[in-house]
């Protein structure tokens, strides 16, 4: 133990500790300048991942356009979709590896459509939509398209 504490002593006297310390500060800036080159992996945030709460809407509100002016009597239809929430990732604990992603919740539907005043019209489009979005009746709006 004194031995060390000689040799530390002869260290610090005759100046090489100051030397020591210089010289790790400058290899830890250089480390922290050369970090900068590198990229390392991140997880992936939902903007990150190409998932678009857009897109997605869109491409619901399409689907059921053209679906549901198939409906006999509907004609021209019009969807607006309004979602509850963005998209939702799960990732293990490292934060590194994506589990499971949580697609939006979907608040409200309203259907503008030809045959938004035939009861009949309204029954079909209402059936259609709560079981292809798996939404309550309360959550659907159709109503008759105008010009």
């Amino acid at each position: 133990m004194n031995k060390i504490r000689e040799k530390l002593k002869q260290l610090a006297d005759s100046g090489g500790a100051r030397k020591l310390i210089i010289a790790a500060g400058a290899l830890g800036i250089a480390l922290i300048f050369i970090s900068g080159f590198f990229s390392f992996d991140k997880p992936q945030g939902p903007e990150e991942s190409g998932f678009s709460v857009t897109d997605y809407c869109g491409k619901i509100q399409s689907d059921l356009e053209e679906l549901l002016s198939r409906i006999q009597g509907a004609g021209k239809t019009r969807v607006l979709l309004t979602m509850e929430n963005s998209a939702e990732f799960v990732y293990l604990e490292n934060g590194t590896t994506k589990t499971k992603e949580i697609e939006p919740r979907i608040r409200g539907v309203l259907v503008l459509c030809d045959g938004g005043d035939d009861p009949v019209t309204v029954s079909r489009i209402t059936d259609a939509v709560t079981k292809a979005l798996d939404v309550s009746a309360a959550k659907v709006c159709i109503e008759k398209l105008t010009d």
